[in-house]
């Protein structure tokens, strides 16, 4: 006898069939919502979903008898979808997924960005769409942040596990303001049949049927209220309920505020699409409104020489070009825009290009005229959102000089720029006027001798205002800036997705993995100094980092007012600072083939007497097998020679090319001369006429062997008479060292302390930009020469770094063989670094 037994393989193409051809099903799901249809199912398969299990096993369980519909040949039950956000092919996808089918999902190419192409492969010029593959649905940003929603709403962890990782994995120019927006609870946009973006599944298209009211039936009726349904999801998802926010203090990424009466939030899951879209857009800031100055430019260019319509020459020019609307009105809301020019993660070179980028922002939203609602915020963004202290002399002269063309008024008020003079001149006289017994204290001395003396507690806070009157409007003391001193701690925030999926093709993260970083945001790092680990005892510090729309998703600037300060730290313990720290930004090129002996400088800046650089450097764990990598805050001797930063150069002529291939060490010796003969290092606190930052990631890199790599313990500079060298007899590297001088920046004054007390956070950009992995660090004495940094795997991702060359043994990759393998990208950083 031959006794068959079906495969699951036979079990689920027989359950799909029932799905697909509607047959014996036990209910019919009469669904209204941005959509009306019909759907013959079947219970025992609908129950996987947690929303379903709850509408037919609890709180919905029809105890009764129910008569049967003549129509369907089963019971029928209502069910409203109030959110905007689930459409009818999410939904169908979601329910196919149930009976273990549904069409395969389809990310055009153009969407993905990567190390190679880290803006996408579509920007700045448009690629030709291609087709869609046969039987896969296409996965546009809008149908995923529906899918999203969708299968958040009906508790499917797998679907929303995949939907999440492929919003993650394609943020870029494009699709940043539509995830800001899904973020923070704007309903998506009405279905548009011009996007050609299909209304309906693919090869679902027979499941719907007609909606038609019968009264004389028997209805279970369900009206899907997010606030019960919610309370029953499974306890994987307890924490993304959905909820209905009808509070007036949200902050909306667009200007208009149609719709503001519907709000749909999915708590952690609307939180990280936040970070992302934060993180993306801090770094890639300048790159971005250089592409809309000139879009703009090249715009009205083509009207005058056409004399057409500027609306049909911008439909001309962006038939090739992308078209973004970022920083132009239309794109980021003004509290957006200045809470970003505020945060300490905006990658600009130093405080004066931090001005020069808020001022093009203003002044290109003010080209389409002078609204009053922004204007409130330009105004406090100016005033408190740039540290200008930390300016030099002539930078602070040429601001207070700066008229706005659209305005006639100066962009920065006079009192704001002489209160800053002010507190710059007094940090100057603490430094400069210390007694000779701390400028040479004991080499026993604790910390705290080494610093100057200048933070505060909590509790000093409190009765600084107190000691004014009434914490209010009124008091000066209330009303003042304070500086927190962080702790030690390492976090990252945004897209955690490429730690377990390596492409978007992958297999989806659990919802545990994916909120990894969200629940336990630290990542596995040690603090050090020179390259040893180091211990140290932490002190009290104000609250952990939230990634909330109120911090606009962990960008906005930690600061706080005098009486702000309680409520961020209830122990009244943490240290404050009344003096703004220094903000700069560092790239490292070439990180791809940094070898473990060697270092890569960054610009040196001067800060508060002292001399700064920041390196990176790649180490190897003893016995494990692990390479971690390493980011280092340097105080630099004003005596030794400055180090030669990682720099760009422009790509080369066809003889530099030929030069290249020899791959001899002369090659890049001359590249790196012709940087030095013909462009210069520019200080953090020197005067800045240069135009915006803009640095060419948004481009196909074809020649980046501008990086100088140094040995530990010796700076990549030339041999100076009586300086010493004491490199490694192994790290012979002279082939890599530049014959030029790099200049010192200009150092108003000199710190006379031979140890200083310093705290410093670095937050390092993913190569695309979606997340940051952050650093911060607790005071620590930096004597000259000395570095304080925190080392990482987490940092050593396959989507920046080769360890070595391609071959062993092999010291330098050339150009052309690392961009095949799509190296080619900058490791972007931006630091805060502030005196106790």
């Amino acid at each position: 006898m031959n006794n068959y037994t079906p495969s699951p393989v036979d079990i689920q193409s027989h359950i799909y069939t029932a799905f697909l051809q509607g047959d014996t099903p036990d209910v019919a799901l009469r669904v209204r919502g941005t959509w009306s249809a019909v759907y013959k199912l079947h219970r025992i398969i609908l129950i996987q979903s947690g929303f379903f299990q709850s509408l037919f096993t609890s709180g919905f369980l029809e105890s009764s008898p129910r008569g049967r519909s003549s129509k369907y040949g089963c019971d029928i039950v209502d069910i409203v979808f109030p959110d905007r956000n689930i459409t009818r092919a999410a939904f169908e996808v979601c329910i196919a997924r149930l009976y273990g089918g549904g069409p395969p999902l389809h990310v055009h190419p153009s969407l993905i960005p990567t190390a190679a192409e880290p803006l996408t492969p579509s920007f700045p010029v448009l690629q030709e769409p291609e087709p869609t593959p046969a039987n896969h649905h296409p996965a546009t940003p809008r149908f995923l942040l529906s899918l999203l929603a969708t299968s958040i709403y009906l508790s499917i962890p797998a679907v929303a596990t995949q939907a999440l990782s492929l919003i993650l994995s394609t943020v870029g120019p494009t699709t940043v303001l539509p995830y800001l927006n899904f973020s923070l609870g704007k309903p998506l946009s009405p279905y548009d049949p011009l996007l050609r973006e299909p209304e309906v599944a693919l090869g679902l298209e027979n499941i719907a049927l007609p909606y038609e009211d019968e009264e004389d039936e028997p209805v279970n009726r369900v009206h899907s209220e997010k606030s019960t349904d919610a309370e029953e999801f499974s306890d994987l998802l307890s924490d993304l309920a959905v909820k209905e926010d009808r509070s007036d203090d949200g902050v909306s990424v667009h200007e208009e505020d149609h719709d503001d009466d519907i709000v749909c939030h999915y708590g952690a899951v609307s939180n990280k699409i936040g970070e992302a879209c934060a993180c993306w857009l801090a770094r890639w800031a300048s790159d971005i409104l250089t592409h809309e100055v000139g879009q703009r430019q090249s715009m009205s260019v083509l009207s005058r020489k056409t004399s057409v319509p500027v609306e049909l020459a911008s439909s001309t020019a962006s038939s090739t070009r992308c078209h973004v609307k970022i920083w132009g009105r239309g794109g980021l809301s003004a509290q957006w825009v200045a809470a970003l020019v505020s945060s300490d993660t905006l990658f600009v070179k130093n405080e004066r290009h931090r001005y020069d980028f808020a001022r093009s922002v203003v002044e290109l939203r003010r080209a389409d005229g002078v609204l009053s609602e922004e204007e409130v915020e330009w105004t406090k963004m100016f005033e408190t959102g740039i540290y200008y202290s930390n300016m030099s002399m002539e930078d602070i002269i040429t601001i207070s000089n700066d008229i706005s063309p659209a305005t006639n008024l100066p962009f920065v008020p006079l009192h704001t720029l002489q209160a800053a003079h002010w507190s710059q001149s007094v940090f100057r006289h603490k430094i400069t006027s210390l007694p000779p017994s701390v400028c040479s204290p004991l080499p026993s001395a604790s910390p705290r001798e080494k610093e100057l003396g200048i933070t505060l507690t909590t509790t000093d806070v409190q009765a600084h205002v107190s000691a004014f009157g009434p914490s209010d409007p009124s008091n000066p003391e209330a009303q003042k800036y304070y500086f927190p001193v962080p702790n030690d701690s390492s976090l990252r925030i945004g897209d955690n997705g490429t730690a377990f999926n390596g492409t978007v093709d992958g297999p989806p993260m659990s919802m545990d993995e994916l909120f990894k970083f969200t629940d336990n945001p630290s990542v596995a790092a040690s603090h050090s100094s020179n390259g040893r680990t180091v211990h140290k005892q932490s002190s009290a510090q104000v609250s952990p980092l939230s990634t909330s729309e109120s911090t606009f998703f962990g960008i906005l600037s930690p600061r706080q007012t005098g009486s702000s300060c309680a409520a961020s730290d209830p122990t009244g313990k943490a240290r404050w600072s009344p003096y703004p720290p220094c903000r700069f930004s560092v790239e490292f090129w070439d990180y791809d083939i940094l070898k473990e002996k060697n270092r890569l400088y960054s610009n040196t800046i001067w800060y508060a007497g002292s001399l700064f650089n920041v390196y990176i450097q790649i180490i190897r764990k003893k016995g494990q097998g692990q390479t971690q990598l390493g980011v280092y805050v340097h105080r630099q001797s004003s005596i030794d020679p400055i180090p030669s930063p990682s720099i760009y150069l422009p790509p080369p002529s066809p003889t530099d090319s030929v030069r290249e291939n020899n791959d001899s060490p002369l090659s890049l010796v001359r590249s790196v001369d012709r940087y030095h003969r013909g462009g210069s290092s520019h200080s953090s606190s020197g005067s800045s006429s240069s135009p915006l930052h803009y640095s060419p990631s948004i481009h196909p890199l074809a020649h980046a062997s501008s990086a100088i790599f140094s040995p530990i313990g010796r700076p990549a500079s030339p041999n100076v008479p009586g300086s010493p060298s004491p490199s490694p007899p192994n790290a012979s590297i002279s082939g890599f060292i530049s014959s030029g001088t790099v200049r010192a920046p200009s150092q108003p004054y000199r710190d006379p302390r031979a140890a200083i007390a310093a705290y410093f956070m670095v937050s390092c950009a993913s190569a695309t930009g979606s997340s940051q992995t952050r650093f911060s660090s607790a005071p620590d004495v930096f004597s000259i020469g000395q570095s304080w940094g925190w080392k990482s795997s987490s940092l050593k991702s396959e989507e920046y770094v080769d360890i070595g060359g391609d071959e062993e043994g092999e010291t330098f990759t050339p150009a052309a063989k690392r961009a095949r393998h799509g190296k080619e990208v900058s490791f972007r950083a931006t630091v805060v670094l502030g005196l106790v």
